[in-house]
């Protein structure tokens, strides 16, 4: 069974291919995210937006919803998720294992589609994203 192991953070994914347990991990794709990087004032363009009040003619600043940063690990979330869909269904792997930090792990599951999600056999809520193949495989050998 073909198996890849996705270690990622709302900063970097490396996306890693198993072919047993005693064989290296071989890195398929490593995908980062600069804007983690940046400030959330730095990734605001401008003032926010005004509006005029539905009753009189008062105007006022509109909120975003969602902070700038979160909105950069939304997206992020958002490409990691294409990347592992394609290979879904490209075949190119049938299980999934994924390792990631508490907060990025929750928006990868909100945005997976139910053949991904069936797909990921085990999860671990750490950030290793730093760290060599080689201390990778042993930081995650339970998963194998």
């Amino acid at each position: 069974m073909k198996t890849w192991m996705l270690v990622a953070s709302d900063a970097r994914a490396r996306l890693f291919e198993v072919a047993n347990r005693n064989a290296p991990l071989n890195e398929v794709l490593d995908l980062v995210n600069p804007e983690n990087r940046l400030q959330g004032k730095d990734l605001k363009t401008d003032k926010p937006g005004r509006a005029f009040d539905s009753l009189g003619g008062q105007r006022h600043a509109t909120q975003t919803p969602v902070d700038p940063k979160e909105q950069s690990s939304i997206r992020f979330a958002r490409r990691v998720v294409d990347e592992l869909e394609s290979g879904l269904h490209e075949h190119r792997f049938e299980a999934l294992n994924v390792v990631a930090s508490p907060h990025f792990l929750g928006l990868l599951r909100e945005r997976m589609s139910d053949a991904l999600g069936r797909a990921v056999k085990k999860e671990v809520t750490k950030d290793l994203t730093r760290e060599d193949a080689a201390a990778l495989k042993a930081h995650v050998a339970q998963l194998f």
